[in-house]
């Protein structure tokens, strides 16, 4: 990130701050703006939704590419953090549960940006690659306990799951943030889960 070089005083600590604050809003509205309107998102409504100057968001983000990496991996974040929280949370089982439900809102975002992260993954698969693997290690984190415990059929891989879970999504026709599509999309997410449970040892 393109930001002012720390310094000794405490001058430069609220730039600091006020910098890390536009980088979080510019975020939170891409996310929304992407999730809503796709590659038809318009930088300019971003930053000024966003309440900063256009310069301030190419300051933190150069390129299109750049704001639509950082939100795809904002999202990735988010996963990563709900297969740690979710199991202190509940058992095995239902934090799976948990997990994959929120993984439409994960995919709501990245369907509203699909065309846009095809095009990227022809020039940078290296960085969806980094990506991918972090996405399939918290899957794993997620599944693997629900297996341990019985209540999951053992016959099932991370992989499999992320790509039930996606199709599932992009078969939506509309972005997964819509009311009815997010409906729909969950329901179909509760239809794998109790899949997952059929034929486990633990199953009632």
């Amino acid at each position: 990130m393109a930001e002012t070089p720390a310094a000794s005083t405490g001058e430069c600590k609220p730039m600091r701050a006020d910098a890390a604050r536009n980088r979080d809003k510019l975020l939170k509205v891409a996310t929304q703006t992407f999730t809503d309107k796709g590659a038809d998102a318009s930088l300019d409504h971003i930053a000024k939704a966003a309440g900063v100057g256009i310069g301030t968001l190419y300051r933190h983000f150069p390129t299109r590419e750049d704001l639509v990496m950082a939100v795809y991996s904002r999202q990735i974040d988010a996963l990563e953090e709900r297969s740690h929280e979710l199991p202190a949370q509940h058992d095995p089982v239902e934090a799976l549960h948990e997990w994959m439900r929120g993984f439409v809102d994960y995919y709501a975002v990245k369907q509203g940006m699909v065309t846009l992260l095809r095009s990227m993954m022809q020039s940078s698969p290296d960085a969806f690659a980094e990506a991918r693997g972090r996405l399939r290690a918290a899957t794993e984190r997620i599944l693997q306990p629900a297996i341990d415990a019985g209540g999951i059929r053992g016959d099932v891989s991370a992989e499999e799951l992320l790509r039930a879970l996606g199709g599932i999504c992009l078969s939506s026709g509309t972005p997964a943030g819509a009311t009815a599509s997010a409906a729909s999309t969950i329901a179909l997410v509760d239809l794998v889960f109790d899949g997952l449970r059929y034929g486990a040892p633990s199953a009632s």
